[in-house]
């Protein structure tokens, strides 16, 4: 085996200092498209599954593992470090820029979203632990230095291109790109970088069977880069689709989330168009039976004084619809995080129509920001509070569940007044109900729990609670609008809960310890 000789002593080649500063460039880019890998499987993981931390502690945890083997792997690759190099970047381009693709059609199609997230994130990770012991290698070969120094050589560079990937992902790939595409131009940037290195400084190490092979590989690598690139929105239509049983008419990646429309024609009782909304996978509403969700969770709530009204979530406006029926409520405050929702609900002809473009309504302002901080500043006073937030089932929501979210809210709650909580199912996740209402009350509030049935969603829980040690009553206000679902009767039945479905003494959800509604365990879990 011949030793390679040191690009220093070459003529052919750049001087050794600018050799060196090629090797760190590509440490540099090599670390930015790694850690881009990983955040992409983790947000792709929070978009599909929910559970942010599960996810990320499944892909970070398994991703370092396999770090460790790579780097184990690399050792016999050292004696043809630059090439061995070139085809790790070749295939850790390849794979990383279609990762996001193969999980999601894995999750759309296949079912086998789980495994195909593990064995990718280990993939990815023995290919990125291998780079750093080949790229010392590299590194030592255009100059030999101390350990030491080149040690720090290389992870400096390699923890400053991680913080340039960290940035990027969400602040250019994501806004730009979108997760899929994202993901093909990083593999494409990995590939010309690790390349560019070999093709260049290290040309005098490689074979011309090696040339050739790489050339090859490089070649493919581009086409099917390219054409992932060309058929993505396609691929994205037909996978998205999958998921749903009605056609989707409306499908947008908000910075926040994915939020999807379709519609179709049922027949119950007579034809009828259903028109449903749905936030990262989660039904919001189905046209159809909506009412009597938005009914509930209104009304009893406007029994008493109700100037002032506070909407936290609902970017929809079909609460708001429902608020607006009172001619005496002078103001509704809407806060929902994601202003795609609300620009939704105010442009979509049927949605339009459904919530009676209750949005643009003068007596009704909107503001597109984090519940949660907007209540640590709020100066206001509300006299009915509405909270319809999306199911705390993942750890982003679940803070919007605690003790501490409800105390900021009764920190702006003027005297006589009322809350109430979209709760979720007693019946399919009894656990996280009740811990919803243990929640509202250790946060001072006197509670009244009850549910109805909303064929769409099931059986469906809320909670309402007055502050103090008086718990509220369960009634329509004496001028409640005629309603098509609820009336006294309808109410007295939902205070009641069967044996099965009884309270349970679970704990509150604090910020700390976070209740994570899991509906495929039909349970929350604690983290």
């Amino acid at each position: 085996m011949t030793t390679a000789t040191p690009v220093e002593d070459d003529p052919t080649r750049p001087r050794w200092r600018w050799a060196r500063a090629a090797v760190l460039v590509a440490v540099f880019v090599c670390a930015a498209c790694g850690l881009v890998y990983e955040l992409a499987l983790v947000a792709l993981g929070s978009y599909l599954i929910g559970d942010t931390v599960g996810q990320a502690s499944i892909v970070l945890g398994v991703m370092v593992f396999a770090m460790g083997i790579g780097a184990l792997v690399a050792k016999p690759l050292q004696p043809r470090a630059a090439a061995a190099f070139a085809v790790i970047e070749l295939t850790l381009a390849l794979l990383g820029g279609l990762s996001v693709l193969g999980l999601y059609a894995a999750f759309a199609w296949l079912d086998l979203y789980g495994p195909a997230l593990v064995g990718t994130a280990f993939v990815l990770g023995l290919l990125i632990g291998a780079e750093i012991p080949l790229l010392m290698v590299m590194l030592q070969r255009i100059r030999e230095q101390a350990a030491g120094s080149a040690v720090a050589d290389l992870f400096a560079a390699d923890y400053v291109g991680a913080l340039l990937g960290g940035l990027a992902f969400p602040f250019l790939l994501i806004p730009v790109f979108g997760q899929l595409k994202g993901a093909l131009v990083v593999g494409a940037v990995n590939a010309v970088a690790g390349l560019a290195l070999v093709c260049t400084v290290f040309r005098a190490e490689l074979s011309r069977r090696a040339r050739l092979v790489l050339g090859a590989g490089s070649v493919v690598v581009a086409l099917c880069l390219g054409y992932a690139w060309v058929t993505a929105a396609d691929f994205e239509v037909t996978s998205r689709q999958q998921l749903y049983r009605d056609p989707v008419v409306h499908a947008e990646r908000s910075r926040y989330q994915e939020i999807v429309l379709t519609r179709s024609v049922r027949e119950i009782g007579h034809a009828d168009t259903d028109l449903r909304l749905f936030l990262n996978g989660d039904l919001q509403f189905s046209s159809i039976d909506e009412y009597r969700y938005h009914e509930a969770l209104v009304h009893p709530a406007m029994r008493g004084p109700r100037g002032e009204v506070l909407v936290l979530g609902a970017g929809d406006g079909l609460a708001v619809r429902e608020i607006l029926r009172y001619p005496d409520v002078r103001r509704v405050t809407v806060v929902d995080l994601d202003p795609a929702v609300v620009a939704l609900a105010r442009s979509e002809p049927q949605l339009r129509a459904l919530n009676g473009g209750s949005l643009d309504d003068p007596r009704v302002r909107v503001l597109n920001t984090d519940a949660f901080g907007w209540l640590r500043t709020a100066a206001e006073r509300f006299d009915v509070v509405v909270a319809d937030l999306p199911d705390p089932d993942e750890t982003a929501t679940a803070k919007l569940y605690t003790v501490e979210f409800y105390a900021l809210i009764r920190s702006v709650l003027a005297e006589g007044a009322r809350l109430v909580v979209q709760s979720g199912s007693p019946y399919f996740a009894p656990r996280s109900y009740w811990s919803i209402e243990a929640s509202v009350r250790e946060a001072g509030f006197a509670t009244v729990p009850y549910h109805v049935d909303v064929p769409s969603f099931g059986d469906w829980g809320f909670v309402l609670a007055t502050p103090g040690g008086t718990p509220p009553v369960l009634e329509l206000p004496t001028d409640a609008p005629r309603l098509r679902f609820l009336d006294p009767g309808v109410l007295r039945a939902a205070a009641a809960f069967p044996a099965d479905r009884g309270r349970l003494d679970v704990p509150a959800s604090t910020l700390l310890r976070p209740r994570v509604l899991d509906y495929a365990r039909s349970e929350w879990r604690g983290y």
